[in-house]
């Protein structure tokens, strides 16, 4: 796809869109004519994905499971791609894990990628109706908020041990043991595994493996060398690194490095555009790590 025709938008920071913790949207247009096809990289995050056009996006697992444009991405899934034949817009909605067990029914998340009502039940229809009912971005990442803190009143809690563990993994980028954490919470290894599990839908030290995968990816994603991206993401050493890669997203550091995705997160993605559209990277010239200017759309590169 041409990578010069995607505009991205973040929500402003000094809003209202800052209001949940745990939420990070992105907005995506696409104005160029030819088919898309984006690898989408495993996220210590639940990603909701909302088709705001009219040309029926969709989502694709390696399990051959396909999703409309409306879908749930849970953790780990594994190698997933979005396509599509023609212009449109996306909205990224990701959630923490612990913020997704309450607001969401994750039981349906136990495969790779799902439809949104199976998630959100009949309110996904009436949201996605609603979002496409509207133009602005920053009122749609409102609504987004207003959608989830309404859900955040009536759904289930998450133990608060759960709650600190994936904060302290989160924090230390995945570079805790569990028995370590165990203690710090008072429970027993097993008890928190097994609360873990059914809470977050991982276990602690799968999902500090995910943490440490997208912190090793981020790092790649604008520029840092191989080697250095491993010892920093908590790696033994590069081949470390490129076996987990290659078991989390079937992927070498450089195919990482280098391949715009759509779930990349804010920091990395417009660098990875100017690049894919053949312009500068952040060692000959770009501010790294390219940020977008929030609440208005990636500068385009032209090719």
């Amino acid at each position: 796809m041409d990578w010069s025709r995607v505009d991205v938008t973040i929500p402003d920071r000094s809003g209202v869109a800052t209001s949940i913790p745990g939420v990070h949207m992105a907005g995506f247009r696409y104005e160029g004519t030819d088919p898309i096809d984006i690898a989408m990289v495993a996220h210590p995050a639940v990603t909701l994905l909302f088709d705001l056009g009219d040309h029926g996006w969709a989502v694709h697992d390696r399990a051959g499971t396909r999703a409309p444009g409306d879908a749930a991405i849970g953790l780990l899934p594994g190698r997933v791609s979005f396509s599509g034949s023609a212009a449109g817009e996306c909205l990224q909605v990701r959630l923490s894990p612990v913020l997704a067990a309450q607001v969401l029914d994750t039981s349906a998340l136990v495969g790779n990628v799902t439809e949104l009502d199976d998630v959100l039940g009949p309110a996904a229809r009436r949201l996605g109706a609603d979002l496409r009912d509207t133009t602005s971005w920053e009122e749609r990442f409102a609504l987004v908020l207003r959608f989830l803190g309404g859900r955040l009143d009536t759904r289930r809690t998450v133990d608060p041990e759960v709650a600190y563990v994936w904060q302290q993994i989160h924090l230390r980028h995945g570079r805790s043991g569990v028995h370590a954490l165990a203690e710090e919470t008072g429970w027993s290894r097993q008890r928190l595994w097994s609360r873990f599990r059914a809470q977050v839908g991982l276990s602690p030290k799968h999902a500090a493996r995910l943490v440490r995968f997208d912190r090793a990816a981020r790092l790649l994603a604008m520029g840092v060398p191989p080697a250095e991206a491993a010892a920093q993401a908590g790696y033994a050493d590069q081949p470390h690194l490129n076996r987990e890669m290659r078991s989390i997203v079937n992927r070498t550091p450089l195919d990482v490095a280098t391949t715009p995705w759509l779930a990349v997160d804010q920091e990395a993605w417009p660098t990875l555009m100017r690049r894919a559209a053949g312009g500068p990277s952040p060692a000959e010239g770009l501010t790294a790590p390219g940020r977008a200017r929030p609440g208005r759309a990636a500068p385009r590169v032209r090719c």
